[in-house]
């Protein structure tokens, strides 16, 4: 028996040392978001893959789905709010035309914002998705509170003059920012970097990610990465751009490397497999599956 609970005791602290020095701890991240060693599944404007993006249907299947963040990215209207849509203009996810920035906060609320992913996906289509709202920013943040993580993205910031300002006096209005980084509920990413200065001079305890758009594979230099590590805790770039060798390159700096938009099993567990410490995807529960095997 006493060899028995040796044996025991032995696999138990063997288990232990494997799990804190692996890359990545797989499953569910609940705390230090900003720590290499979590995972983080971040839904891609919400279940985009199951509703209609950047509505609440979509935010609220990311949640139920494990996703660990709702990533909302930010156009501001006419009327200086800040609602969660991806284009400049509401064409192709609303039943409307134009510019966010020459319309008001009621116009747009006028606006099907579902109705399109019916059309566009009949296989997926359901009824409650007709006539759902664009949300502001504060409108998610009031339905999923101080309990959920949020993952930013400041859109053509040049188009909106305060967007910055505006985005930091919501954030600390709901509490949502903390002076630990590690444990902040809060990410800003955008591919302008001097909105990300803006941010980082309004409020520098809000962690911060550098987006990069490559036209071809992506390189990088380290005096680059050295430079956004002043300001930023990691990086984010189309998926299909990187390798190995760029990811290894990007965490030997000590920043965190979050792709996007990852869908496809395989390409989910390649991504894993060179040791990126996140991802973007319109299927958080396809990602959920990978990790649980992991």
């Amino acid at each position: 028996m006493k060899k028995i609970r040796f044996s025991l005791l032995v696999l138990m602290m063997f288990s232990l040392v494997v799990s804190m020095n692996s890359k990545v701890a797989w499953g569910k991240s609940k705390e230090g978001d900003s720590n290499p060693n979590r995972f983080l599944s971040i839904a891609h404007r919400g279940a985009s893959g199951h509703a209609p993006e950047h509505t609440m249907s979509a935010y609220q299947l990311g949640k139920e789905m494990h996703g660990d963040y709702i990533e909302i990215d930010l156009q501001m209207t006419k009327d200086g709010i800040l609602i969660a849509m991806h284009d400049e203009k509401v064409d192709r996810t609303t039943n409307g035309s134009g510019k966010v920035k020459d319309m008001t906060l009621a116009d747009i609320k006028k606006l099907d914002a579902g109705s399109w992913f019916n059309a566009a996906y009949p296989e997926k289509a359901q009824s409650q998705f007709e006539g759902l709202q664009v949300p502001t920013l504060e409108e998610v943040i009031e339905a999923f509170g101080k309990n959920s993580r949020y993952y930013i993205e400041t859109k053509a910031p040049d188009v909106y003059p305060g967007m910055e300002k505006e985005l930091v006096r919501i954030l600390k209005k709901h509490k949502l920012t903390s002076q630990n980084a590690q444990s902040s509920k809060i990410i800003v990413q955008s591919f302008s970097q001097e909105s990300l200065l803006k941010m980082n001079k309004l409020a520098a305890e809000i962690p911060l990610v550098q987006l990069i758009s490559y036209s071809d594979p992506a390189v990088i230099s380290d005096a680059e990465l050295d430079n956004i590590k002043k300001y930023a805790i990691g990086v984010g770039m189309n998926h299909k751009r990187i390798d190995r060798a760029y990811v290894e390159q990007v965490r030997n700096h000590g920043l965190l490397i979050h792709p996007y938009t990852v869908n496809k099993r395989s390409d989910m567990e390649r991504l894993i497999d060179w040791g990126v410490t996140g991802m973007f995807t319109n299927y958080p529960d396809v990602l959920e599956a990978v990790l649980k095997n992991k």
